[in-house]
């Protein structure tokens, strides 16, 4: 018999199939401390919580029957991951059971910002009949941007087709082909910025989309746009937008997220006659809950009986011969991936991996899990792991392609990771390998032999081999207090195209980034953020 320990509130209804199990014995202890839970979890094959309980190391350690650990919802913050890896505990989660839920959350805050129904309420119960005050607009023959067009994203674009909307759709991993098949307009942001009516954002919290809707984007907005944000604060910078709503660019807003959770009670969305506020209230509907639970059931029930299973955050079991041979390569894949991401600027459509040398006497797989997970991370932040990168990939028609060889050109082993993208079928390639005493080493850019140590920040020059781009480089860089630590260059051909790889102490502001591209016989600057 298995037993299984429920320490946080869940739908009776959602454990039910653990409870109706034959092989199974669930019990219910809620509010232990991790004391109490050290006591008893030894006895434990499964734990299933919520976001009270915080499973530390210290209850893993004793946890020496633990199998699976479930969370009933999306995030797993309060799961250690790297203990529960480390002892071979499976971590699970419900990616999938609040999708609906929080995309009619979405289209509701979307309507009654269009006929402002919270406002028109409120002054109808004082007793005030005031019609003229809240004329609205119809969402039909609307243009309505969605950012990100993930599971959420994607299901608020088909119901929007259905009120006879237009779709103007940017996803870092959209595809023409993709956006055909789901019948909405491939878009950038700049594209939906200038010319949609509705905008509605449904992107993760990263270095990339934060503040991604600020003060240079609402200068060009399309007057008169409405905004939603049912996705995660910080993605719009909230104090540009009560400017920019204050100003008459932006007709109102509807947001059931903040950047800095609950709110401080003199933020001006809490009182501003335009916005629209719900206390993230996404994925709290008695479906949603009952879904997660009833998700993360199924999938403990699967790994208890050793059975096959889906939704694990964190690397499953690997035969310990072939994980000594790839663990060494772990953080190289996923720096090779996140760099070749970084420099490749449109859509991507395929990644090529190649293991050369030793490595292709393994099984990869779980290292081309940590190549994928570097590539997707840039866009999708923490969204994207070690056990769902494949799927992740799969879902977004991302196709990986994995091939193997002994032959290295002089390594012992070598990783090439190549992004093709939608745009002329555009390649982005970047290579690396371990090198004895010397670490993780970037061994090719494209097509320019490099030797580069990985470092958390990085800019990328391309140029044309001329004298004095060096020099010009280095005084601006100098002018705007951006220390170089290191530099290389590249060439094939003297005079020709060229590339210069700069490692720098601290973040690169982005004006300076301009300024650089702005320098003559400079083509493009970007910076690589690693780590």
């Amino acid at each position: 018999m298995y037993k299984v320990l429920v320490s946080d509130p869940i739908s009776d209804l959602g454990i039910q199939q653990l409870v109706d199990a034959s092989d199974v014995v669930v019990e219910k202890k809620t509010g232990l401390s991790e004391d109490e839970l050290v006591a008893i979890i030894g006895d434990y094959d499964a734990l299933l919580v919520r976001s009270q309980t915080r499973v530390t190391e210290r209850i893993m350690t004793a946890g020496t029957n633990l199998k699976v650990i479930g969370r009933a919802g999306v995030g797993v913050d309060n799961i250690e991951l790297e203990p529960a890896t480390q002892r071979g505990i499976i971590v699970i989660n419900a990616p999938d059971g609040n999708t609906i839920t929080t995309c009619e959350h979405t289209f509701a805050m979307m309507m009654a910002l269009a006929r402002h129904i919270p406002q028109a309420y409120a002054k109808t119960i004082q007793g005030t009949w005031d019609r003229k005050t809240f004329l609205g607009v119809e969402l039909r023959n609307k243009t309505l941007g969605v950012l990100g067009m993930g599971r959420i994203g994607s299901e608020v674009a088909k119901r929007a087709k259905a009120f006879g909307m237009d779709i103007l759709a940017y996803d870092p991993f959209l595809t023409e082909e993709r956006a055909e098949k789901m019948q909405v307009k491939l878009a950038s942001v700049d594209d939906i910025i200038r010319n949609a009516d509705f905008m509605t954002v449904h992107t993760p919290l990263t270095p990339e989309t934060r503040h991604m809707i600020s003060r240079p984007q609402f200068e060009v907005m399309k007057k008169g746009m409405r905004i939603i944000n049912c996705a995660r604060g910080g993605v719009i910078d909230e104090m540009a937008l009560v400017e920019a709503i204050d100003e008459g660019i932006v007709a109102g807003a509807a947001f059931d997220v903040f950047e800095s959770e609950p709110p401080a009670a003199d933020h001006p969305f809490l009182n501003h006659p335009s916005i629209i506020v719900t206390p993230h209230l996404g994925a709290s509907t008695v479906e949603a809950q009952e879904n997660v639970a009833i998700d993360v059931s199924e999938q403990v029930l699967h790994i208890l009986r050793n059975e096959p299973f889906k939704n694990a955050v964190n690397m499953p079991p690997v035969a310990p011969a072939v994980m000594n041979k790839l663990q060494p390569y772990f953080k190289l894949g996923e720096t090779l991936g996140s760099f070749a991401a970084q420099i490749t600027q449109n859509a991507v459509q395929e990644i090529r991996i190649d293991y050369a040398g030793e490595l292709s006497e393994v099984d990869t797989s779980p290292l081309t899990r940590y190549i994928v997970k570097g590539v997707l991370a840039r866009h999708l932040g923490g969204e994207a792991n070690i056990v769902n990168s494949m799927h992740l990939a799969k879902i977004r028609d991302l196709n990986v392609v994995v091939s193997q060889t002994s032959a290295t050109k002089g390594f012992t082993n070598l990783i090439t990771v190549t992004l093709v993208t939608n745009q002329d079928a555009e390649e982005r390639r970047v290579a690396g390998t371990l090198l004895a005493g010397y670490g993780e080493r970037i061994v090719r850019l494209d097509k320019f032999p490099v030797d580069i140590a990985p470092e958390s920040h990085q800019i990328l020059i391309s140029h044309n081999d001329k004298p004095g781009i060096i020099g010009r480089v280095g005084t601006l860089l100098g002018q705007n207090d951006v220390n170089i630590a290191s530099m290389q260059v590249g060439r094939k051909i003297i005079g020709g195209a060229a590339i210069m790889i700069l490692t720098v102490d601290k973040e690169v502001p982005k004006d300076v980034l301009v300024q650089l591209t702005a320098l003559p016989e400079l083509n493009t600057a970007v910076e690589i953020v690693l780590g």
